[in-house]
């Protein structure tokens, strides 16, 4: 191996991730939005991902998949 190179590599020590924690953690007020947008986000797509998936398993199952239900007369 070559022994002129130093343990943190050609990229002088920087991590791919490295400036977007730097933006993230610098201050506590980036922090705590940046935690509470991601916390929201991810919920919408937890809820999004779950909400197809119920859809896709339960086809032909559903009041909306059911013909005789949708032709009965209001009241």
């Amino acid at each position: 191996m070559c022994g002129n190179m130093d343990a943190t590599g050609a990229s002088g020590g920087r991590g791919l991730f490295e400036g977007p924690y730097r933006f993230v953690m610098r201050r506590n007020s980036v922090y705590v939005t940046f935690v509470i947008a991601d916390t929201f986000l991810g919920e919408r797509a937890i809820d999004f991902g779950v909400h197809k998936l119920w859809e896709y398993n339960n086809v032909g199952k559903r009041h909306e998949d059911i013909p005789v239900l949708e032709k009965r007369p209001s009241e």
